[in-house]
């Protein structure tokens, strides 16, 4: 590839049926590579697409509690929030309260915390039980697994 004059930069190109490509055009003598223009930008968007495929998704999960939710459910939506943890999914837990049950959101509260006591081993709490309208809301993202 040496460096040539442009005129005969061109026709070494044409002769192989390529594009010169200037690499850079700041430098003195700018520097030029004779290459398959399309070619070269297929394999980037190639690599660009492996790359983004690589890229980690972050999946969440959403379990929605009353504020009056029994044991039997409250170990059922457990289970199934310590699964989505395990898989590496952000959980978000709600209590929604429904008409005048917003009187009982400190039961919301005592419950969502004790979900994330109970899940302790497998995630950890990334926002704390919030109120926002007539949802009690709390975020929990998986531990890093060694």
């Amino acid at each position: 590839m040496g460096v040539y004059p442009t005129k005969r930069a061109l026709e070494i190109a044409e002769e192989q049926g390529l594009d010169l490509v200037e690499i850079s055009p700041n430098a003195k003598p700018p520097v030029a590579k004779v290459m398959d223009y399309k070619k070269f930008l297929y394999e980037q968007k190639k690599r660009e697409k492996v790359l983004k495929a690589k890229a980690s998704k972050v999946v969440v999960k959403e379990i929605r509690f009353g504020p009056q939710t029994d044991d039997h459910d409250y170990e059922f939506k457990k289970k199934n929030a310590e699964k989505f943890l395990k898989d590496g999914a952000k959980l978000k837990a709600f209590v929604f309260f429904k008409g005048r049950s917003i009187v009982f959101k400190d039961q919301g509260q005592i419950l969502l915390l004790r979900l994330a006591q109970d899940l302790e081993e497998v995630g950890k709490v990334e926002q704390m039980p919030k109120l926002e309208g007539k949802r009690m809301t709390m975020f929990m993202a998986p531990k890093k697994t060694k």
